[in-house]
């Protein structure tokens, strides 16, 4: 908890510099197609620290994620068996993955949709769409859509109760990291169960 409170401590410290936004930008981006945390933390101490800059933080936390989906897809659909399937193997997602694929074959664009809003992995489904071949533009645009829904959601949540928002999280910050991470270990435990 130290550790990640200094992190958060720091994040603080700089989310309103000019570096922030091109590092939530890296943060959307890898993130959506192998990096494990998710850009919602460094979002929410953005818009604490700067709350004017909500809008254009959610639009570019949400324009590096879409086109981190697009790269996930480009290795799944290209390099699956170079880079995809370590990807795969690290988030122990092997037996499922045709599972993945039928879901894609069933549901297409609602698989993409809920990955991308919810706390399933997003990741796992961008390399799978390439790796299926759905089709470019309805995988874009349901990645769009989802991703800019959640972090829109999620800045303007922050923007509205910003103030108050802050000192509970200063108050609550261990609960609100223990809630953080039961909701990140969920997601991935939903999507094993349900393939």
């Amino acid at each position: 908890m130290a550790l990640i409170r200094k992190l958060y401590d720091w994040v603080l410290q700089w989310a309103s510099t000019p570096y922030a936004l091109p590092v939530l930008f890296i943060v959307s981006f890898v993130e959506s197609s192998f990096f494990p945390i998710p850009p919602d933390i460094l979002l929410i101490a953005m818009v604490v620290a700067a709350p004017a800059g909500w809008f254009r933080f959610a639009l570019v936390c949400s324009i590096g994620s879409v086109l981190g989906g697009v790269f996930g897809y480009l290795i799944g659909y290209q390099f699956m068996e170079i880079i995809g399937n370590r990807i795969v193997e690290f988030y122990h997602f092997q037996e499922k993955w045709d599972k993945i694929g039928l879901l894609y074959d069933k549901y297409n664009a609602w698989a993409v949709a809920a990955a991308g809003f919810s706390p399933l992995p997003y990741k796992v489904f961008t390399l799978a769409a390439g790796a299926f071949e759905i089709n470019f533009l309805t995988f874009v645009l349901a990645s769009a859509v989802s991703r800019a829904a959640r972090f829109f959601l999620v800045a303007a949540l922050i923007y509205k109760f910003g103030p108050p928002f802050k000192i509970l999280i200063e108050k609550y910050f261990n609960t609100f990291t223990i809630i953080f991470m039961i909701l990140l270990v969920l997601g991935f435990f939903i999507l094993k169960v349900i393939l």
